[in-house]
């Protein structure tokens, strides 16, 4: 799953304005993290880690969005 949620990502980087280089780290992170907890469901600290992350790039989206660097309808997660 987190690959495909990759190849829609780098699609909509294609089409769409490009994504700002750290938005664009946070998510590969978060995708890491998401692999890693699919194989170890019960690694705590990950899932922490993981809320973290994913609620710093929403916080970066709604930045990026208001100073239009984003589209306005964009997600983490189409």
């Amino acid at each position: 799953m987190p690959e495909d949620i990759c190849e829609q990502i780098i699609k909509l980087a294609n089409e769409a304005p490009k994504i700002p280089e750290d938005l664009y780290h946070l998510i590969k992170k978060a995708i890491a993290i998401r692999k890693h907890l699919e194989c170890n469901r019960s690694d705590k600290d990950s899932k922490f880690w993981l809320i973290l992350i994913e609620s710093r790039i929403h916080h970066l989206a709604r930045f990026y969005k208001t100073s239009g660097q984003l589209y306005p309808d964009w997600k983490l997660y189409p």
